[in-house]
């Protein structure tokens, strides 16, 4: 019990500033990575960009199923596939750490495997898509202040106001965004984060890293990924640091888009000789694309 007239305080710190903590801790590991290089091969690091990009697969590989264009919602914000991932010449970016980013790589590729795509297609079989389609709008919508905010950084009025347009038509047509009334009257969205806006400014990529479960990144992405997780209305429904509710919200964003997108990763993972060479490509060529609009 609390002496007589204590006042007693109870410890809240919100789920953003976990993240930037969380970042600043890994970032500074980051330079203890060496240490790691004994747990991969060391004539890894040779491959060139081209490698994901070179000859077929070995006779023996099985061809994964082709994910229908019927599995996947419209995705107007864009995603990384396996045809961006072999599109030409992709550019370039130092990758220093590469032991750690490979560690990562292998421990997100497993997380996916025995985890999160079970997960996926047990949830794909119990929700019909069309109540899957309903949260992805749903989660698209709450999302419009990382957009709206950064468009506006990036001096594109007119595509932050339609966005603005949008979450209002979404949230009221549109049954609190989960029906996309704007998209059904031909009102695109315009995605927009903050690591695009340091881009917009002339801030580089600086070198590649591949975070635990959050994938591949960089400097400017993760200080742009936290920056955004301050404007995500998900992560101010407690706050509790690491809320039930914040977790549990973003564990069914992820799986529910996971549920359409079964296949994506094992398509772009078996047309590479180095899947983490393919997997870095196209988030190097994907972000790069992203900037240049």
């Amino acid at each position: 019990m609390n002496p007589m007239g204590q006042k007693r305080y109870r410890k809240r710190i919100c789920f953003p500033g976990l993240s930037i903590y969380l970042i600043l801790l890994l970032f500074f590991f980051l330079c203890f990575s060496p240490a790691y290089a004994a747990a991969t091969d060391p004539d890894q690091g040779k491959s060139t960009v081209s490698d994901a990009q070179k000859t077929e697969k070995p006779a023996d590989e099985t061809e994964p199923a082709p994910v229908t264009a019927k599995e996947k919602p419209s995705d107007e914000y864009g995603d990384v596939t396996a045809e961006t991932a072999t599109s030409g010449e992709g550019p370039s970016i130092a990758d220093p750490i590469e032991p750690w980013n490979r560690a990562m790589y292998h421990f997100n590729d497993k997380f996916y495997f025995w985890l999160l795509k079970p997960v996926a297609q047990g949830y794909k079989y119990v929700i019909p898509e069309e109540i899957r389609g309903m949260f992805s709008s749903f989660y698209e919508n709450i999302k419009m202040p990382i957009r709206f905010v950064n468009n506006l950084l990036q001096g594109k009025l007119a595509y932050a106001g339609i966005e603005l347009v949008r979450f209002m038509m979404n949230s009221t047509a549109g049954v609190l965004g989960f029906y996309d009334f704007a998209k059904a009257v031909e009102i695109p969205g315009h995605d927009a984060d903050f690591g695009q806006t340091l881009g917009k400014y002339g801030v580089g990529f600086g070198f590649y890293i591949v975070w635990p479960i959050l994938g591949p990144s960089s400097p400017r992405d993760s200080v742009g990924w936290a920056a955004d997780c301050m404007l995500k209305p998900t992560n101010y429904v407690s706050s509790e640091w690491i809320s039930p509710e914040g977790v549990g919200l973003y564990a069914h964003e992820k799986v529910n888009y996971y549920s359409f997108h079964i296949g994506d990763y094992e398509t772009l993972k078996g047309a590479a000789i180095d899947p983490y060479i393919a997997m870095r490509d196209a988030y190097i060529q994907y972000r790069k694309k992203l900037i240049e609009q």
